[in-house]
């Protein structure tokens, strides 16, 4: 006998993909006996009992009234007589199945037949072929919709009217077919309504799960559909540690959550969350997903869009539960803070300063904030809320290294400008300074530079009015590379010249140093070359004196600029030769490209054509190891016009 399961969270398609199987295969005459379908209702609140089905299924196969046998050990010990006798193959549908004990007993005698049985829970304990189902694609649920409509009229147009607003439509339904023909019985019942009005209501709504609840929609066979029962059914059945994990779970931030981020969410140790996870994942209400290539020990979780919004209406909905919930979102965002705040100390770490807990190393620290970005930028919007604007503005202020090492500078955008927000409503200056001060970097990283500028003036009248001389310090840097991409020069090198006194002033020595490679390149870009080259000369001494090696690769590739405009070729060639080597040690390959590019112009400039065409090759390949498309583009083209 083969037993073969299809699964998948409610709404999936199940019976539906069992029916279309079971026509499909009356056609190719695979079961010449035909098929018996039977709804469990595993899920309602009433379920079939194994009694009561086999009752239902000897009627289809004729016995009933005086012929059922008065026991129910009879009863199926005579159904499965009945199957047995039949010498036609059959395929027996057991639909809505919730556990074992509705359709184990139900299973006939005889390998002659084939059984198809649809649960939103895996019987994996059980010898069963299981199938399991995911959502659609983003096309087939476009197309789901539309053979939906023009089942009621083949005249319907607007899905090539608007096939940009249904391909949105399709997204908010989380492609999950119940929730697709939802929609289209919607817009079925109004022909004259657009996809586009629909897209916007359900956007105004807020809950996707409440704005297709808001007609009285139905299918083709006149059954009222909705999305929130069957999530209810499943969530019900729940025990109550998974119904409450499964709760926290939709307030986590991001599309996927690791195991450890959730202990913390709920407050149990990561190996009870994980037996949890496994448990709700079996009930296909989490989807278990690796965190990455390479790292198949580290799961994360995901849900479905609508579980998201199921469950977050569940604690919206209830005192006590948004209480808990509050105080599971505290411990997550303490959970963020502590690791972040050890990533950071660990990609800004210099010798003698105390080890971070936790990363080991800078690729330790990179891979977890690699991983966890997408949480970490969404929990900082927390900052929006009174109760958690402290630490999530601290957790802005965690993400800047990093967000400016790999470039991501809308996500640096985004987190600066929360951070600013929520300072301002607690009338905290000097963190609104520290935000607007990385706000001008973020800004400038995305070439937005008039706004970098305005920034960082905000940021350092900020900091001189509250008295930080630090923090101004920091500020006149980040405004002086912001003056330098403008074009104004002159008050780029006293904005850098403030800088440097100013942490000469408070005994910084390392961003003493910062301040000089800044001052050296717009020296430089003014023609003051020999100032230039001292200023380059004074920082890389300053790095090397504090341990800061990839600081110092800035120097020597600076230096080497300053060199090759004083003609000094061969010692320019070798001072990027240093550069190149510090920033391929740290894998920073933005710093390799641009290091690359600038030793192309000097071999340029000194005739040597085929010295400067490959050090453009190389610029483009490592641009693209760090994500810079246009700036390998440009690599690749300017190679091909000295080619």
């Amino acid at each position: 006998m083969v037993v073969s399961a299809r699964s998948g969270m409610g709404g999936i398609g199940k019976t539906a993909l069992a029916l279309e199987a079971a026509h499909r295969a009356d056609e190719e005459g695979w079961f010449p006996g035909g098929s018996l379908f039977l709804d469990l209702r595993g899920y309602d609140d009433n379920p079939l009992t194994a009694d009561q089905a086999v009752l239902a299924l000897l009627s289809v196969l004729g016995v009933r009234g005086e012929d059922v046998p008065p026991t129910s050990a009879a009863r199926f010990d005579a159904y499965r007589d009945l199957l047995a006798e039949r010498r036609d193959r059959m395929l027996l549908i057991l639909d809505n199945a919730s556990g074992p004990s509705q359709f184990l007993p139900l299973l006939p005698g005889t390998d002659h037949h084939q059984v198809l049985i649809t649960s939103r829970d895996l019987p994996v304990s059980l010898p069963v072929r299981i199938i399991d189902l995911g959502t659609l694609g983003p096309d087939d649920s476009v197309d789901l919709v539309v053979v939906t409509l023009r089942a009621a009229d083949e005249r319907d147009d607007r899905p090539e009217r608007e096939r940009e607003a249904l391909r949105e439509l399709a997204a908010l339904c989380g492609y999950l077919p119940l929730a697709l023909r939802i929609a289209a019985a919607l817009l079925r019942e109004n022909p004259h309504r657009s996809i586009a009005s629909l897209v916007a209501e359900i956007r105004e709504v807020g809950d996707p799960i409440a704005a297709l609840e808001a007609g009285s929609s139905s299918d083709p066979d006149g059954r009222v559909l909705a999305v929130r029962p069957v999530l209810e059914a499943s969530y019900r059945r729940l025990p109550a540690g998974e119904a409450r994990l499964l709760r926290l779970l939709c307030l986590a931030p991001g599309p996927d959550t690791g195991t450890e981020a959730v202990a913390a969410l709920a407050d149990v140790t990561s190996g009870t969350a994980r037996y949890l996870l496994d448990r709700l994942a079996a009930t296909h209400l989490v989807t278990r997903v690796h965190g990455g290539e390479g790292s198949p020990s580290a799961p994360r979780w995901q849900l479905h869009d609508l579980v998201g919004a199921f469950g977050t209406a569940v604690v919206a909905g209830d005192a006590e539960l948004r209480q808990e919930g509050n105080a599971a979102r505290e411990r997550l965002l303490a959970f963020c803070l502590r690791w972040a705040q050890a990533a950071d100390d660990r990609l800004r770490w210099l010798p003698g300063r105390p080890e971070p807990e936790r990363f080991a190393d800078r690729a330790q620290a990179l891979a977890w904030l690699d991983q966890e970005r997408a949480g970490l930028v969404a929990a900082v919007s927390w900052a929006r809320e009174e109760q958690f604007a402290g630490p999530a503005m601290r957790l802005a202020g965690c993400l800047s290294a990093y967000l400016a090492w790999r470039r991501y500078f809308d996500d640096w955008i985004t987190v600066t400008r929360v951070a600013r927000e929520a300072a301002l409503r607690m009338g905290d200056g000097r963190s609104e300074a520290a935000a607007l001060s990385d706000l001008g970097l973020a800004l400038r990283g995305a070439g937005r530079v008039r706004e970098a500028v305005e920034a960082g003036t905000r940021a350092v009248d900020l900091h001189q009015i509250i008295g930080d001389r630090r923090g101004e310090a920091t500020a006149w840097t980040n405004l002086g590379l912001a003056l330098q991409e403008t074009g104004r020069l002159d008050e780029a090198i006293d904005a850098h010249t403030r800088a440097r006194d100013l942490h000469q002033a408070v005994g910084d020595r390392h961003s003493e140093a910062t301040a000089w490679n800044n001052v050296s390149l717009a020296l430089g870009q003014v023609g003051r070359v020999e100032e230039a080259i001292a200023a380059t000369t004074r920082a890389r001494d300053l790095h090397q004196a504090v341990g800061d090696r990839h600081s110092e690769a800035t120097a020597w590739h600076n230096l080497g600029l300053a060199l090759g405009q004083a003609g000094r070729v061969k010692e320019a060639v070798e001072a990027y030769g240093r550069a190149l080597a510090i920033y391929q040690d740290f894998e920073d390959w933005y710093g390799a490209g641009r290091t690359l590019e600038t030793l192309a112009l000097t071999h340029q400039s000194a005739h040597r054509p085929a010295e400067a065409r490959s050090a453009l090759l190389r610029a483009a390949e490592a641009y693209l190891r760090a994500n810079a498309s246009s700036e390998a583009a440009q690599a690749r083209a300017r190679a091909e016009r000295w080619g």
